[in-house]
């Protein structure tokens, strides 16, 4: 009995300062994990039947929107560049929500013409468009031209989107209040705009660098989206339209050409941070999700979000001339 009574004295859990440090540990990385997630969605309101059209869907922030859109009975166009791919992504969506209302249709933004086809194709199907959600984009790509002469990171993230908001914008109009969310990033601060210039069309033959034409052409989404808002209403138009970051997301394919990406080394040692501290598809869907579905922000209109909440931009982005000059160099280069 005595050794008994000693063995149990051994293995008091107390005896030893070890587990209240683990302890500390895991609730240190919950609680940072919790905080760099960001807020949820705060409601959960159905919009079934909407048409829905979502870019860039056949993965990460893409594909997380969708299923969480056709969980609100939603009809989701699964708008993908590559259509294998997409194909997986909506039958990873069905067996888990059996019913799920999708289609898919090919959109690749690198090319005007495919934007185009895809217009066509949507008003051969439906009448009209409830909710554009231009999420497809890319970061980091090395430097390359288009098909149709523009940098990679400009077309895809800023003019290939322009061009299709036009193009849908009679469709949204058919809606009931038709609603245009444009996705930007935290990185469109660091971007600079040159007034003579403001696309930057002649900007990259010296200096490319692939930071600075992502957070250039993030900064003309923030900037074409405050000047569209401001001519919608002044025709009068029942459509909004906003911009939204969805935070530092991982398991998005973004990182897939960053120099970080190249070394073994340095995935190793970058992964467990990027798991600490930055987003799930999932958490960083949730902006979208709120502005796609919230009947709070039926007539809310050329604001900026982030984590579900209205929010300020930064200076150079409030500049209405730039802006309005920027939006004119846009619509000529488009031919619209």
């Amino acid at each position: 009995m005595d050794d008994i009574k000693a063995a149990l004295a051994d293995a008091d859990p107390f005896s030893s300062w070890w587990p209240f440090v683990i302890s500390g540990i895991v609730f240190v990385i919950a609680t940072v994990r919790m905080y760099m997630g960001g807020q949820i969605c705060p409601n959960s309101n159905s919009i079934r039947e909407q048409v829905v059209v979502v870019t860039g869907a056949s993965g990460g922030i893409g594909k997380a929107l969708c299923q969480e859109l056709v969980r609100r009975s939603a009809h989701v166009i699964m708008a993908c560049r590559c259509l294998e791919k997409g194909d997986r992504a909506r039958q990873s969506i069905i067996r888990e929500i059996p019913g799920a209302s999708l289609e898919l249709l090919p959109l690749d933004l690198r090319s005007f013409d495919c934007v185009q086809r895809f217009v066509r194709e949507l008003q051969a199907r439906h009448t009209h468009v409830d909710v554009l959600i231009n999420n497809a984009g890319i970061i980091f790509h090395p430097e390359e031209r288009t098909t149709d002469g523009f940098e990679t990171h400009l077309q895809c993230n800023y003019l290939g989107p322009f061009l299709l908001t036009q193009l849908l914008l009679p469709m949204l109009e058919k809606a009931p209040q038709g609603r245009i969310i444009n996705v930007s990033a935290h990185g469109y601060t660091a971007g600079k705009m040159n007034s003579d210039d403001p696309l930057n069309v002649g900007s990259w033959a010296p200096a490319f660098h692939a930071r600075d034409a992502f957070s250039h052409s993030k900064l003309a989404v923030v900037m074409a989206t405050r000047v569209l808002d401001r001519k919608l209403k002044a025709d009068k138009s029942k459509v909004t339209v906003n911009v939204c970051s969805p935070g530092l997301v991982r398991g998005t394919e973004h990182l897939r050409y960053s120099p970080i990406m190249k070394a073994l080394f340095a995935k190793i040692l970058t992964y467990p941070w990027m798991w600490l501290f930055l987003k799930n598809p999932n958490q960083g869907a949730q902006t979208m999700l709120r502005l796609a579905t919230d009947p709070a922000l039926s007539e809310t209109s050329g604001v900026f979000f982030n984590d579900c909440e209205q929010t300020d931009i930064c200076e150079l982005a409030k500049d209405e001339l730039l802006a309005e000059k920027l939006y004119k160099e846009t619509v000529k280069a488009l031919k619209l």
